[in-house]
Protein backbone atom coordinates (compact mmCIF):
# COMPACT_ATOMS: atom_id res chain seq x y z
CA UNK A 1 0.00 0.00 0.00
CA UNK A 2 2.56 1.99 0.30
CA UNK A 3 3.56 5.04 1.98
CA UNK A 4 4.20 8.46 3.08
CA UNK A 5 7.80 9.63 3.00
CA UNK A 6 9.64 9.38 6.03
CA UNK A 7 11.68 13.18 6.18
CA UNK A 8 15.33 13.08 7.00
CA UNK A 9 16.87 13.59 10.10
CA UNK A 10 16.46 16.95 11.54
CA UNK A 11 20.62 17.87 11.51
CA UNK A 12 20.92 17.31 8.03
CA UNK A 13 17.97 20.17 7.18
CA UNK A 14 18.87 23.04 8.82
CA UNK A 15 17.55 26.78 8.16
CA UNK A 16 19.64 29.20 6.58
CA UNK A 17 20.23 33.01 7.72
CA UNK A 18 18.99 34.01 4.54
CA UNK A 19 15.61 32.16 4.91
CA UNK A 20 14.04 35.02 6.90
CA UNK A 21 10.96 33.27 6.50
CA UNK A 22 11.92 29.93 8.04
CA UNK A 23 11.02 28.00 5.15
CA UNK A 24 13.74 24.80 5.63
CA UNK A 25 12.39 24.10 9.49
CA UNK A 26 9.00 25.03 9.13
CA UNK A 27 8.57 22.51 6.38
CA UNK A 28 10.68 19.56 8.09
CA UNK A 29 8.38 20.01 10.95
CA UNK A 30 4.79 19.84 9.35
CA UNK A 31 6.65 16.98 7.57
CA UNK A 32 7.07 15.11 10.45
CA UNK A 33 4.01 16.16 12.11
CA UNK A 34 1.62 14.82 8.92
CA UNK A 35 3.81 11.52 8.70
CA UNK A 36 2.97 11.16 12.15
CA UNK A 37 -0.38 11.91 12.14
CA UNK A 38 -1.43 9.41 9.37
CA UNK A 39 0.78 6.75 10.76
CA UNK A 40 -1.09 6.63 13.73
CA UNK A 41 -4.81 8.10 12.67
CA UNK A 42 -4.74 7.76 8.96
CA UNK A 43 -4.92 9.98 5.74
CA UNK A 44 -8.58 11.43 6.90
CA UNK A 45 -7.16 12.30 10.00
CA UNK A 46 -3.66 14.06 8.30
CA UNK A 47 -5.96 16.24 5.58
CA UNK A 48 -6.90 19.18 7.73
CA UNK A 49 -3.62 19.63 9.04
CA UNK A 50 -2.03 19.14 5.15
CA UNK A 51 -4.70 22.13 3.93
CA UNK A 52 -3.42 24.15 6.71
CA UNK A 53 0.17 23.61 5.29
CA UNK A 54 -0.50 24.57 1.90
CA UNK A 55 -2.46 27.84 3.19
CA UNK A 56 0.81 28.58 5.34
CA UNK A 57 3.70 27.93 3.11
CA UNK A 58 2.94 29.57 -0.31
CA UNK A 59 5.94 27.91 -1.68
CA UNK A 60 3.01 25.17 -1.86
CA UNK A 61 0.68 26.32 -4.14
CA UNK A 62 3.19 28.51 -6.15
CA UNK A 63 4.37 27.58 -9.71
CA UNK A 64 7.28 25.46 -9.11
CA UNK A 65 8.96 27.23 -12.18
CA UNK A 66 9.05 30.66 -10.25
CA UNK A 67 10.90 28.97 -7.22
CA UNK A 68 13.97 28.03 -9.87
CA UNK A 69 17.30 29.09 -8.73
CA UNK A 70 16.47 28.91 -5.21
CA UNK A 71 18.62 26.86 -2.10
CA UNK A 72 18.65 23.40 -3.08
CA UNK A 73 17.76 22.71 0.61
CA UNK A 74 14.93 24.88 0.80
CA UNK A 75 13.41 23.05 -2.87
CA UNK A 76 14.48 19.94 -1.51
CA UNK A 77 12.36 20.08 1.92
CA UNK A 78 9.37 21.59 0.09
CA UNK A 79 9.69 18.71 -2.22
CA UNK A 80 9.50 15.80 0.76
CA UNK A 81 6.51 17.90 2.26
CA UNK A 82 4.49 17.84 -1.01
CA UNK A 83 5.07 14.40 -1.37
CA UNK A 84 3.85 13.68 1.92
CA UNK A 85 1.11 15.86 1.44
CA UNK A 86 0.19 14.04 -2.13
CA UNK A 87 0.53 10.74 -0.52
CA UNK A 88 -1.91 11.72 2.47
CA UNK A 89 -4.67 13.22 -0.24
CA UNK A 90 -4.02 9.69 -2.47
CA UNK A 91 -5.25 7.30 0.91
CA UNK A 92 -7.64 10.07 1.50
CA UNK A 93 -9.70 9.23 -1.54
CA UNK A 94 -8.76 12.60 -2.96
CA UNK A 95 -7.05 11.51 -6.01
CA UNK A 96 -7.10 14.42 -8.17
CA UNK A 97 -5.64 17.11 -5.70
CA UNK A 98 -2.95 13.86 -5.19
CA UNK A 99 -2.36 13.71 -8.58
CA UNK A 100 -1.70 17.81 -8.45
CA UNK A 101 0.20 17.25 -5.36
CA UNK A 102 2.34 14.72 -6.77
CA UNK A 103 3.03 16.56 -9.96
CA UNK A 104 4.42 19.30 -7.72
CA UNK A 105 6.45 17.46 -5.49
CA UNK A 106 8.59 15.85 -8.67
CA UNK A 107 8.76 19.13 -10.59
CA UNK A 108 10.39 20.61 -7.30
CA UNK A 109 12.43 17.26 -6.67
CA UNK A 110 13.63 17.70 -10.13
CA UNK A 111 14.43 21.58 -9.75
CA UNK A 112 17.19 20.87 -6.82
CA UNK A 113 18.41 17.42 -7.99
CA UNK A 114 16.55 15.65 -5.31
CA UNK A 115 16.34 12.51 -7.51
CA UNK A 116 15.44 10.57 -4.21
CA UNK A 117 12.53 12.48 -3.26
CA UNK A 118 11.27 12.04 -7.04
CA UNK A 119 11.75 8.37 -7.07
CA UNK A 120 9.75 8.18 -4.20
CA UNK A 121 7.02 10.72 -5.41
CA UNK A 122 7.47 8.34 -8.65
CA UNK A 123 6.46 5.38 -6.84
CA UNK A 124 3.59 6.68 -5.11
CA UNK A 125 2.22 8.18 -8.52
CA UNK A 126 2.35 5.11 -9.91
CA UNK A 127 0.23 3.23 -7.00
CA UNK A 128 -2.25 6.66 -7.67
CA UNK A 129 -2.40 5.07 -11.04
CA UNK A 130 -3.01 1.76 -10.33
CA UNK A 131 -5.68 2.56 -8.01
CA UNK A 132 -7.35 4.78 -10.76
CA UNK A 133 -7.61 2.46 -12.74
CA UNK A 134 -4.64 2.95 -15.13
CA UNK A 135 -2.47 -0.02 -15.09
CA UNK A 136 -0.02 1.05 -18.65
CA UNK A 137 0.58 4.40 -16.50
CA UNK A 138 0.89 2.85 -13.39
CA UNK A 139 3.67 0.96 -14.93
CA UNK A 140 5.39 3.65 -17.04
CA UNK A 141 5.64 5.40 -14.42
CA UNK A 142 7.41 2.48 -12.40
CA UNK A 143 9.65 2.35 -14.94
CA UNK A 144 10.62 5.91 -14.59
CA UNK A 145 12.34 5.16 -11.26
CA UNK A 146 15.14 3.35 -12.80
CA UNK A 147 18.41 4.76 -14.16
CA UNK A 148 21.64 4.09 -15.61
CA UNK A 149 22.66 3.14 -11.92
CA UNK A 150 21.60 -0.16 -9.41
CA UNK A 151 18.81 1.05 -7.03
CA UNK A 152 18.92 0.12 -3.39
CA UNK A 153 17.62 -3.34 -2.79
CA UNK A 154 14.45 -2.04 -1.00
CA UNK A 155 14.02 0.64 -3.50
CA UNK A 156 14.54 -2.16 -6.66
CA UNK A 157 12.28 -4.51 -4.57
CA UNK A 158 9.59 -1.86 -4.55
CA UNK A 159 9.72 -0.95 -7.97
CA UNK A 160 9.22 -4.63 -8.85
CA UNK A 161 6.09 -4.50 -6.72
CA UNK A 162 4.70 -1.77 -8.66
CA UNK A 163 5.19 -2.99 -11.91
CA UNK A 164 4.10 -6.21 -10.64
CA UNK A 165 0.29 -5.03 -9.82
CA UNK A 166 -0.15 -2.94 -12.80
CA UNK A 167 1.17 -6.15 -15.25
CA UNK A 168 -1.31 -8.18 -13.16
CA UNK A 169 -3.86 -5.82 -13.85
CA UNK A 170 -3.33 -5.94 -17.96
CA UNK A 171 -3.78 -9.21 -17.64
CA UNK A 172 -0.32 -10.79 -18.11
CA UNK A 173 -0.75 -14.23 -15.53
CA UNK A 174 3.20 -15.28 -15.73
CA UNK A 175 5.34 -11.89 -15.70
CA UNK A 176 3.71 -10.70 -12.41
CA UNK A 177 4.79 -13.90 -10.82
CA UNK A 178 8.43 -13.87 -11.68
CA UNK A 179 8.47 -10.12 -10.95
CA UNK A 180 7.29 -10.70 -6.96
CA UNK A 181 9.73 -13.52 -6.66
CA UNK A 182 12.51 -10.58 -7.77
CA UNK A 183 11.43 -8.45 -5.63
CA UNK A 184 11.79 -10.97 -2.52
CA UNK A 185 15.30 -11.69 -3.67
CA UNK A 186 16.00 -7.93 -3.65
CA UNK A 187 14.77 -7.49 -0.61
CA UNK A 188 16.44 -10.37 1.29
CA UNK A 189 19.76 -8.60 0.37
CA UNK A 190 19.00 -6.43 2.87
CA UNK A 191 19.75 -2.62 3.81
CA UNK A 192 22.90 -0.63 2.56
CA UNK A 193 24.56 2.74 3.07
CA UNK A 194 22.73 3.50 -0.52
CA UNK A 195 19.14 3.51 0.91
CA UNK A 196 17.20 6.81 0.76
CA UNK A 197 16.06 8.10 3.96
CA UNK A 198 12.53 7.03 4.02
CA UNK A 199 13.36 3.48 2.92
CA UNK A 200 12.90 2.09 6.42
CA UNK A 201 9.12 1.54 6.32
CA UNK A 202 9.91 -0.83 3.47
CA UNK A 203 10.30 -4.16 5.61
CA UNK A 204 9.09 -7.86 5.35
CA UNK A 205 5.11 -7.12 6.36
CA UNK A 206 4.99 -4.41 3.67
CA UNK A 207 6.40 -6.57 0.75
CA UNK A 208 4.67 -9.39 2.09
CA UNK A 209 1.07 -7.73 1.74
CA UNK A 210 1.69 -6.75 -1.51
CA UNK A 211 2.72 -10.07 -2.82
CA UNK A 212 -0.16 -11.46 -1.75
CA UNK A 213 -2.52 -8.83 -2.74
CA UNK A 214 -0.62 -9.37 -6.57
CA UNK A 215 -1.18 -13.17 -6.29
CA UNK A 216 -4.83 -12.42 -5.28
CA UNK A 217 -5.23 -10.16 -8.43
CA UNK A 218 -4.05 -13.31 -10.01
CA UNK A 219 -6.74 -15.59 -8.34
CA UNK A 220 -3.66 -17.85 -6.38
CA UNK A 221 -6.23 -17.64 -3.31
CA UNK A 222 -3.84 -20.43 -1.53
CA UNK A 223 -0.87 -18.33 -1.89
CA UNK A 224 -2.38 -14.95 -1.37
CA UNK A 225 -3.88 -15.00 1.60
CA UNK A 226 -1.77 -16.31 4.26
CA UNK A 227 0.26 -13.86 2.80
CA UNK A 228 -2.40 -10.84 3.31
CA UNK A 229 -3.52 -12.74 6.84
CA UNK A 230 0.04 -11.77 7.84
CA UNK A 231 0.66 -8.33 6.66
CA UNK A 232 -3.05 -7.65 7.82
CA UNK A 233 -2.54 -9.16 11.72
CA UNK A 234 1.14 -7.64 12.12
CA UNK A 235 1.79 -4.24 14.02
CA UNK A 236 2.15 -1.58 12.02
CA UNK A 237 0.78 2.63 10.78
CA UNK A 238 -2.55 2.41 10.31
CA UNK A 239 -2.19 2.39 6.30
CA UNK A 240 -2.05 -1.38 6.78
CA UNK A 241 -5.73 -1.43 7.27
CA UNK A 242 -5.26 -1.50 3.22
CA UNK A 243 -4.01 -5.34 3.68
CA UNK A 244 -7.10 -6.33 5.99
CA UNK A 245 -10.10 -4.59 3.18
CA UNK A 246 -7.70 -6.93 0.70
CA UNK A 247 -7.44 -10.36 2.49
CA UNK A 248 -11.37 -9.69 3.01
CA UNK A 249 -11.83 -9.40 -0.58
CA UNK A 250 -9.93 -12.20 -1.32
CA UNK A 251 -11.56 -14.28 1.31
CA UNK A 252 -15.04 -13.48 -0.59
CA UNK A 253 -13.51 -14.02 -4.08
CA UNK A 254 -12.15 -17.52 -3.00
CA UNK A 255 -15.70 -18.45 -1.28
CA UNK A 256 -14.32 -19.33 2.20
CA UNK A 257 -17.13 -18.10 3.45
CA UNK A 258 -16.50 -18.92 7.07
CA UNK A 259 -13.09 -17.24 7.45
CA UNK A 260 -14.60 -14.29 5.25
CA UNK A 261 -17.80 -14.15 8.50
CA UNK A 262 -14.66 -14.18 10.73
CA UNK A 263 -12.83 -11.26 9.47
CA UNK A 264 -16.08 -8.58 9.15
CA UNK A 265 -17.40 -10.01 12.72
CA UNK A 266 -13.34 -8.34 13.29
CA UNK A 267 -13.52 -5.72 11.54
CA UNK A 268 -16.57 -3.89 11.30
CA UNK A 269 -16.80 -2.71 15.33
CA UNK A 270 -13.63 -0.30 14.37
CA UNK A 271 -14.77 0.01 10.40
CA UNK A 272 -15.74 3.57 11.38
CA UNK A 273 -12.19 4.53 12.77
CA UNK A 274 -10.16 3.65 9.89
CA UNK A 275 -8.68 6.87 8.18
CA UNK A 276 -8.04 5.19 4.53
CA UNK A 277 -10.70 6.23 2.20
CA UNK A 278 -8.85 3.57 0.05
CA UNK A 279 -9.42 1.25 2.84
CA UNK A 280 -13.46 1.90 3.30
CA UNK A 281 -13.96 1.77 0.02
CA UNK A 282 -12.44 -1.94 -0.29
CA UNK A 283 -14.51 -3.34 2.47
CA UNK A 284 -17.65 -1.29 1.47
CA UNK A 285 -17.23 -2.61 -2.68
CA UNK A 286 -16.29 -6.21 -1.14
CA UNK A 287 -19.13 -6.46 1.62
CA UNK A 288 -21.98 -5.17 -1.56
CA UNK A 289 -21.14 -7.94 -3.29
CA UNK A 290 -21.04 -10.55 -0.80
CA UNK A 291 -24.55 -9.30 0.02
CA UNK A 292 -25.44 -9.53 -3.31
CA UNK A 293 -23.93 -13.07 -4.01
CA UNK A 294 -26.65 -15.82 -4.02
CA UNK A 295 -24.21 -18.02 -3.13
CA UNK A 296 -22.59 -16.87 -0.16
CA UNK A 297 -24.40 -18.14 3.40
CA UNK A 298 -27.13 -16.05 4.75
CA UNK A 299 -25.20 -15.64 8.09
CA UNK A 300 -22.26 -13.94 5.42
CA UNK A 301 -24.61 -11.70 3.69
CA UNK A 302 -26.15 -10.39 7.13
CA UNK A 303 -22.29 -9.90 7.93
CA UNK A 304 -21.92 -7.92 5.40
CA UNK A 305 -25.08 -5.71 5.99
CA UNK A 306 -23.49 -5.14 9.00
CA UNK A 307 -20.13 -4.09 7.83
CA UNK A 308 -21.98 -1.47 5.55
CA UNK A 309 -23.65 0.02 8.41
CA UNK A 310 -20.62 0.30 9.93
CA UNK A 311 -18.66 2.12 7.55
CA UNK A 312 -18.46 5.89 6.70
CA UNK A 313 -21.41 6.77 4.45
CA UNK A 314 -18.95 8.41 2.12
CA UNK A 315 -17.05 4.74 1.69
CA UNK A 316 -20.92 3.61 0.82
CA UNK A 317 -21.47 6.13 -1.85
CA UNK A 318 -18.97 5.63 -3.62
CA UNK A 319 -19.69 2.32 -4.50
CA UNK A 320 -23.41 3.11 -4.85
CA UNK A 321 -23.03 6.76 -6.01
CA UNK A 322 -26.86 6.80 -6.57
CA UNK A 323 -28.11 6.23 -3.54
CA UNK A 324 -29.00 8.75 -1.08
CA UNK A 325 -28.25 6.21 1.98
CA UNK A 326 -27.35 2.54 2.85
Amino acid sequence: MTKPARTRPAHTVASRDDDPVMVIPLAVRTTQRLVALDAAHGATAAVPAAREAVQRIPELSADPRSLRGQDSDRLSALAELCEVIGWILFDAGCYRQAHRMNARALALAELCGDRWTARLVLLNHSMLGAHTGHPRAALETAFRVTGPRALPARVSSLVLVRQAHAIAMLGNTREPLDLISRAQSRFLDGISRHDPHWAWWIDQTELLGHQGWVLARLRRWDQAIPLLHHAATAPGPSYRHLFTAELLSALARARAWSEAEDLIADVAPRAARIGSVRTTETLARTAISLRQCADAPAPVRDAAAFLLESLPTSAVRTNFPNRNNR
